[in-house]
């Protein structure tokens, strides 16, 4: 199977990266091999490298930033995985795109399933929302795979600040009225490159089988302020901490330029009934994480 990975150089391409590699011959690109702010680009690059999947793992991820360079993240997020399902469609290529928990309002109150309305209220939701239309308008052989929080120990995410505050800072304050699935990028590519195997007898027939937009993250859900006391119990290097009190706070105490959606929980359901896979509980994720 020929594989093209676009965006290797982010948390979760880079796993993708390493992972994929086990199911056939990959061809990984990232900036500036690829320029994301020229979609158009992209129709040559698929044409050329003819691969028979194509796993989009580029994304504008900075949630604030966005706010301030809208133009940029829809280029990214939104018109770029367009012309990716649309040249897939013309060589007829399997198409997975990652999108988030965040084209929903976190106004539920509980875990959302895939049938739920979505209702972004900031622009990387919404620019993440218009991706996924984009790759449902072009092509009938994708799988749109929504996540949450996602972490490593590569690049900027929630772990690796909690760990560097809690080093820092004798009194951390974190906010406790935002609830979430948090999600290792490496399960996330284990489980997409488990995905490949699976489909590899019969591609076309099984990608289009199960054409869709499913909800794939850790299991169970949990606030950030629970999140940040696991990630601090299960430091490796306790002794490193000078934090010695970690407190609820509310996320009105820390504004930023992008509103965060309260409650974007995700129901995994459907992914394991169709699939018969599925993640492990968030903090036994964790816990494999911080061992390594």
């Amino acid at each position: 199977m020929k594989i093209l990975l676009f965006g290797k150089n982010g948390q979760l391409g880079w796993e993708l990266n390493r992972t994929l590699t086990t199911i056939g011959e990959i061809i990984s690109l990232d900036y500036p091999e690829v320029d994301f702010t020229k979609p158009q680009s992209l129709r040559h690059i698929i044409e050329e490298t003819c691969p028979e999947v194509i796993v989009n793992a580029a994304a504008y991820t900075d949630v604030d930033g966005a706010e301030r360079h809208a133009k940029l993240a829809t280029q990214i997020n939104a018109i770029a995985p367009g012309e990716i399902a649309e040249a897939a469609r013309r060589i007829h290529a399997s198409l997975i795109h990652y999108s988030t928990d965040y084209v929903f309002d976190g106004n539920k109150g509980a875990p959302y399933v895939e049938t739920d309305m979505p209702h972004p209220i900031n622009t990387y939701g919404s620019t993440k929302l218009e991706g996924e239309k984009a790759v449902q308008a072009a092509s009938a052989n994708y799988l749109i795979l929504r996540t949450s929080w996602v972490y490593s120990l590569r690049r900027d995410n929630f772990v690796k600040k909690v760990l560097s505050w809690a080093r820092t800072q004798p009194k951390l304050r974190i906010a406790s009225d935002q609830i979430g699935s948090p999600t290792w990028a490496r399960l996330l590519a284990e489980i997409t490159a488990q995905i490949l195997a699976i489909a590899s007898q019969d591609r076309q027939a099984y990608f289009t089988s199960k054409c869709g937009i499913y909800h794939l993250a850790g299991a169970g859900q949990a606030s950030r302020f629970e999140f940040a006391q696991k990630i601090l119990e299960l430091d490796p290097a306790p002794q490193e901490q000078i934090a010695r009190e970690i407190l609820p706070a509310l996320s009105t105490e820390f504004p930023t330029p992008a509103q965060r959606p309260l409650n974007t929980a995700l129901d995994c359901a459907l992914f394991q009934e169709q699939f018969g896979l599925g993640l492990p509980q968030w903090e036994q994720a964790l816990a494999l994480m911080l061992i390594e």
